[in-house]
């Protein structure tokens, strides 16, 4: 136990300064500079963000053994496991960093041949057919001792973790939180705040370790000033140039994913946002020139992403926010550390996906006035249901009420056996004529 703790440790102290090396020795290699065609200079940020996730994942194959360990929903209340010690992986991300290497369709044909259905989310046959088969571009995925989902994002979430859980034959804890038509209730609140206090029972309980008041607050205000200083960043898409996009939000948010509650992950985010404020001081724009302005709907086409941010940069247009970036930033707004478990309840009952079109439209209108939007590019997602509800009920409503050109785009997020280059290029082209 104690050999297994300390390769833990070492793997990620030392794994990180290594990285960043090579990434600095690659940066001074004298090969000429790349071609950015109509973006601007890429983010220095970027070889912070692949040290910091590259020693995430490396630090992960070995984990299991050395430290508790659970596999996790990116809505789940993380910071409850993290203050009892838990190494914590998001299959969710996993399969997002698959679907960017262009590994969906094999994944997910491994799960299906094992009986799942096609029209299952492809994140979860991709990380079925990934525990099924073992094969990952991390290397490995320690084994969990707790698999811990909350239904706030989709109910396919629980029933997709329930099934890993059976497989590796580990426990399954599973925070419920009642979907919220209007506003919240204060039953409902109170339903989801009780499970949180059974979360941190069973957390102690499976960990073998108890956590301090001091603890679970430090991992909690980690957990919001990150959360905040991520929603920072992407205020800065309000500037005329956005000095990013959201193609790059896509890139940037995996540490508010997966590292939500550490000092490193607030870290990286207070020194993305300094960057950021240095490139609107000096009229730096993620997309050069920007002749429009656009809103992004739904989760990223990961396999498609350069594809997709050069065929609208090429004439001009800047994805300036989107719904998915701005989701783990919205959700912690008006947090009080003061009142942790009834902030919590509330901020994990207001996720997007857990609440009606009413305020998802509201959200939208409200980032369509905020970034001075021109078009709104909606993704049709097939893998996801509940992201693409009423998509075309908003298309009415954002036409009629703010005048904004709005397009459908149809796809999937990660599995690209179900996207149609073509039809998405023309769908795309006849937007941007209409301009």
């Amino acid at each position: 136990m104690i050999a297994r703790r300390l390769r833990y440790e070492l793997a990620g102290r030392a794994v990180g300064p290594l990285l960043a090396a090579l990434e600095r020795r690659r940066g001074t290699g004298g090969k000429a500079a790349r071609d950015v065609g109509p973006f601007g200079p890429p983010l220095e940020s970027t070889r912070r963000l692949k040290e910091l996730m590259g020693t995430y994942y490396y630090q992960g194959r070995f984990a299991d053994g050395a430290v508790p360990v659970a596999w996790v929903t990116s809505g789940f209340p993380v910071e409850v496991l993290r203050a009892h010690g838990f190494y914590c992986v998001y299959p969710e991300n996993h399969a997002a960093l698959c679907a960017a290497r262009r590994l969906g369709p094999q994944l997910c044909e491994v799960a299906e041949a094992a009986g799942y259905s096609r029209d299952l989310c492809a994140y979860a046959r991709m990380d079925i057919g990934s525990v099924l088969s073992g094969d990952t571009p991390v290397g490995r995925i320690p084994k969990p001792d707790l698999v811990a989902a909350c239904s706030n994002i989709c109910q396919t979430v629980v029933y997709w973790f329930r099934a890993i859980a059976d497989h590796l034959g580990v426990p399954f804890v599973l925070v419920d939180t009642p979907f919220v038509y209007g506003d919240f209730t204060e039953h409902g609140l109170a339903f989801v705040a009780e499970q949180l206090e059974e979360l941190a029972q069973a957390a102690a309980r499976i960990s073998g370790r108890a956590a301090s008041e001091v603890g679970t607050q430090r991992v909690v205000e980690l957990a919001w000033r990150a959360s905040t200083e991520w929603g920072a960043c992407l205020d800065t898409g309000r500037r005329r140039p956005s000095p990013w996009t959201a193609f790059d939000h896509f890139i940037h948010m995996a540490p508010i994913v997966a590292l939500r509650g550490t000092a490193s992950c607030l870290d990286y985010y207070r020194e993305l946002h300094a960057e950021l404020d240095d490139r609107v001081g000096r009229g730096i724009g993620g997309v050069v020139p920007e002749r429009h302005r656009l809103l992004w709907d739904n989760i990223a086409i990961w396999y498609r992403l350069r594809d997709l941010s050069r065929l609208f940069a090429d004439d001009g247009f800047a994805f300036v926010c989107a719904t998915y970036s701005s989701a783990w930033a919205q959700s912690w707004e008006g947090f009080d550390p003061a009142d942790r478990v009834g902030s919590t309840a509330t901020m994990l009952s207001g996720v997007l996906l857990n609440r009606d079109l009413a305020n998802k439209l509201e959200l939208m209108k409200g980032l369509v006035r905020d970034f001075s939007v021109d078009g709104v590019v909606l993704h049709s997602d097939r893998s996801c249901k509940p992201y693409s509800v009423g998509q075309y009920d908003l298309k009415d409503a954002l036409q009629r009420e703010l005048g904004v050109r709005v397009v459908v785009l149809e796809a999937d997020h990660a599995d690209s056996r179900a996207y149609s280059a073509e039809q998405v290029e023309t769908r795309a082209r006849a937007f941007m004529e209409s301009f």
